[in-house]
């Protein structure tokens, strides 16, 4: 089990490091963005992204 989330972990850490290494500007762009948004925004974007990762997971398992 620890092993598969250290993989997952590694997983998510390439994934998120792909758009400020291909699209630095961008990627600023969108944390400026980000920190503009309301909290409440914020969850709510938070949530849909679990629920994808979710619902990607169970389709793939």
């Amino acid at each position: 089990m620890w092993q598969e989330l250290s993989v997952a972990l590694s997983l998510v850490l390439i994934i998120e490091g792909v758009l400020p290494f291909l699209s630095p500007e961008r990627w600023r762009l969108m944390a400026y963005r980000m920190a503009d948004m309301d909290t409440r925004n914020v969850r709510i974007a938070g949530i849909i992204s679990m629920l994808a990762g979710l619902i990607l997971l169970s389709a793939l398992r």
